[in-house]
């Protein structure tokens, strides 16, 4: 059951994704008092990700670690360090900095195995790509959020670990367990 709403919900999710901004365009008021639901729904996205890890998805790390290794450090190098250069040359104001940041931080997630296949490239690395990163996330974002956006904005790495810990690691566990 959990297999079938995963596949549903990964199918759909662009379908989702623009309903729910055409209605956050056109109802911002009533859109913005969902936020304290945020971590919560974010929970639940992760867990529908580790709904869709299988122990499959960890042979590739055993059987090309090199690749991968070289993958998640490129991902977790090259896409901070761009957002943070885009930040400091287009002077941008801090919240917006921040925000160009942490998306550089944040690991690709699903949508690249879905590119990886359209693009006819090895899918099975993007998975394994895509999972490592994904478990490395809590640590690893947390880290470089504060090494790169610490100018703008005072980080607690302690209580963002915690807090992503919360919202991705343990919902992908929970999900990797169901």
């Amino acid at each position: 059951m959990f297999q079938k709403l995963s596949i549903f919900a990964t199918k759909s999710f662009l379908v989702w994704m623009l309903v729910a901004a055409v209605i956050g365009f056109i109802f911002p008021q009533h859109v913005a008092t969902l936020g304290k639901w945020v971590p919560y729904l974010l929970g639940i996205v992760m867990l529908g990700m580790g709904l869709t890890i299988t122990p499959n998805d960890f042979k590739m790390v055993f059987k090309a670690p090199r690749a991968v290794i070289i993958g998640v450090c490129l991902q977790f190098s090259i896409m901070p360090t761009l957002a943070f250069i885009i930040a400091k040359s287009f002077h941008l104001p801090p919240d917006i900095a921040v925000g160009v940041i942490l998306v550089g931080c944040c690991p690709g997630g699903t949508s690249s195995n879905v590119m990886s296949y359209l693009a006819k490239a090895n899918v099975a690395l993007s998975v394994s790509i895509t999972t490592v990163s994904t478990l490395l996330a809590p640590f690893v974002t947390p880290a470089l959020i504060y090494l790169f956006a610490n100018e703008w904005l005072e980080v607690s790495f302690l209580s963002m670990l915690w807090s992503v810990v919360q919202v991705v690691l343990i919902p992908i566990a929970l999900g990797i367990v169901l």
